[in-house]
């Protein structure tokens, strides 16, 4: 009678650095070679906003109003996308059980995934904010560095949240899936459609707790104020923080099937 199957958990070592960079090498290797998840990365968030600006060709206002906010959120949104269905397809392939078998711990494969990608997010935040900013004329009235420096936090947090949902999804379509339930709710209260004041009471304290709230918060203060703002400062801070969070449940949650 054939066994049936089971879920085993990776042995816990600790972080290490090269361990981390090797898996961080590997995975853009493999990415190398895939030429469409790479245009998906880096291109769409700007194809997005090229589109969004011409949508509101006849009200340059609108577009700068709303144009800073998804800024941040067409990366996050991307990588998001992007990092569960490459992770999860280490998974059914059965590239990371053997890589679980090898001296290689959880936290070395997040970490590396995290770098792998996040290096592409650098790329893909730097395009989409120059294309915005020197091409489309986008009208900001803070630093476009700062601009630059959440969209790229954006991008860091939907590849953590991409790392995370795909360790409970079993098929490249329930990654998918997880979309409406992880970044829809985020979208709609954010405060990119009203003022989350402006919001019923209990859906402003729901907005509180989710960071894309403060991401779009974070790219308005850039949007109005010429100096750094303590208010930015924090908004960043719990953006990079729950970044940081998500990637360690992400490990944590790590697990692979053996026949």
């Amino acid at each position: 009678m054939t066994a049936a199957p089971t879920t085993a958990t990776a042995p816990t070592r600790g972080l290490n650095a090269s361990r981390t960079t090797a898996t961080a090498a590997r995975v853009l290797r493999q990415l190398r070679h895939d030429p469409r998840t790479i245009a998906m990365m880096i291109l769409i968030p700007c194809v997005m906003l090229l589109l969004l600006r011409y949508v509101f060709d006849g009200s340059p206002r609108t577009f700068d109003s709303i144009g800073a906010s998804l800024l941040g959120i067409f990366p996050l949104i991307t990588m998001f996308l992007v990092t569960s269905i490459a992770t999860l397809r280490e998974r059914t392939s059965g590239t990371l059980e053997r890589l679980l078998a090898m001296p290689l711990g959880k936290g070395d494969l997040i970490a590396g995934y995290a770098l792998a990608f996040g290096a592409l997010a650098i790329v893909q935040s730097a395009l989409a904010t120059g294309l915005a900013v020197r091409l489309l004329g986008l009208d900001v009235t803070g630093s476009a560095w700062l601009l630059l420096l959440v969209a790229l936090l954006d991008a860091l947090l939907g590849t953590a949240l991409g790392l995370f949902v795909s360790a409970f999804a079993a098929s490249e379509f329930q990654a998918v899936q997880f979309m409406p339930a992880v970044i829809f709710p985020q979208l709609l209260l954010c405060g990119l459609f009203t003022p989350r004041d402006n919001m019923h009471p209990v859906l402003e304290t729901i907005s509180d707790v989710l960071p894309m709230s403060y991401a779009v918060d974070g790219m308005n203060e850039v949007l109005h104020h010429t100096d750094m703002t303590a208010t930015f400062v924090r908004d960043t801070l719990i953006v990079a923080g729950c970044a940081l969070l998500v990637l360690g449940l992400g490990a944590a949650t790590l697990r692979r099937r053996t026949p």
